[in-house]
């Protein structure tokens, strides 16, 4: 594996995925960096100023680099308000069975970008990543002017090849097997494809680039890490494995789920955020999944008080789950000891890796 900017991060080529909705705590952000592995805070769905809270936290926490994700505002047309409507009609059940409101969908496309871009340019992290598109080439070199290592979420060579061309440091190929949201630089409704195994896609974007890659999708043991490094990467990016540690700000039925023998599946959805994602099967998704409509993140802020009302009745049948297709070897270890265990499988598997000392 070649030396690179981005191994010189941290002490193992582990990242940890930067998970929106609150698993990615600063806790879990500190304690993964302290035990030699790269943390990821999730930018997406906060305030700029939650985001610069959760930053001031990590910082109080670790002197270890950590990144911070972005989600790109979406380019596309808007989308369609008679399909939200209706969607919204569809899911009147729900309210009314959570009794809770709907969500607004106005004016709520841009997550706050430019404001989150305006904190991490005056006051620099180590590393922002980014999802659902590629910044400008006028974003990434203003990155690249104060210090950051910028990694660009890809899920083909062609969207790599656009990222490296962009001015990109990396980039993150995500592979079908992932939890979470598909990072797809737009959503096509008319591709809704399970899209390219993790493996496979490393290969094609390795031929495509000579920019450092992160791996993710799946990967829950060292063993995958090892495969992920010889197919090509530089790092493996795992989060689905982070979820059950008790700095994981996830919801507690959402980490009982990923190993509870309920579920035996997961699949891509529409049906909580209008953009297709991968997590547990529930009745939510087998009810609502076949109508849910291309329309992100209006869907999203559409059935997050259904989420929240879900989560708070105790009921998991009607919560975003979100896993990857390796959930079933999720371990409930403290964030640092499953890094230390990571790291040791990756050690037995692949031990001409050298080892490389924390920065």
């Amino acid at each position: 594996m070649s030396t690179t900017a981005l191994n010189d991060l941290s002490r193992f080529p582990i990242v940890q995925a930067p998970m929106a909705g609150g698993a990615s705590s600063p806790e879990l952000v500190g304690a993964v960096c302290a035990a030699g592995a790269l943390g990821f805070l999730a930018g997406g769905y906060k305030t700029a100023g939650g985001l610069y809270q959760e930053i001031k936290q990590v910082r109080g926490l670790t002197a270890r680099p950590f990144g911070v994700n972005l989600f790109l505002p979406e380019s596309g047309r808007p989308a369609d308000p008679a399909s939200v409507e209706v969607y919204r009609h569809q899911l009147a059940g729900e309210a009314t069975w959570y009794e809770t409101p709907l969500g607004e969908t106005d004016d709520c496309r841009d997550d706050a970008y430019d404001a989150k871009l305006a904190i991490l340019l005056e006051d620099p992290v180590r590393v922002v990543s980014f999802t659902f598109g590629c910044p400008t080439p006028e974003v990434l070199a203003s990155f690249a002017r104060v210090g950051t290592f910028t990694i660009v979420t890809v899920t083909s060579a062609e969207e790599a090849l656009a990222a490296q061309q962009a001015g990109a440091s990396a980039v993150c190929v995500q592979g079908a097997e992932a939890g979470g949201h598909q990072g797809t630089f737009r959503d096509d409704p008319a591709d809704d494809t399970p899209g390219t195994g993790l493996l496979t896609l490393l290969s094609l974007v390795r031929e495509s680039v000579a920019l450092p890659i992160v791996a993710a999708g799946g990967i829950m043991r060292g063993a995958q890490i090892a495969a992920a490094l010889a197919a090509g990467a530089d790092a493996a990016q795992l989060g689905t494995a982070f979820l059950c540690c008790p700095e994981s700000g996830a919801h507690p039925l959402h980490k009982r789920a990923l190993t509870d023998p309920l579920y035996t599946r997961t699949a891509f959805t529409r049906a909580f955020t209008g953009r297709p994602a991968r997590g547990l099967v529930n009745r939510f998704i087998r009810e609502h999944g076949p109508y849910a409509p291309s329309a992100y993140p209006e869907i999203h802020h559409l059935t997050a008080p259904i989420r929240k009302a879900a989560a708070t009745a105790g009921d998991a049948q009607g919560m975003a789950l979100w896993a990857g297709q390796g959930h079933r070897l999720a371990r409930e270890l403290p964030a640092g000891q499953l890094v230390e265990v990571l790291a040791a499988e990756l050690d037995t598997a692949l031990p001409e890796l050298p080892h490389r000392s924390a920065s």
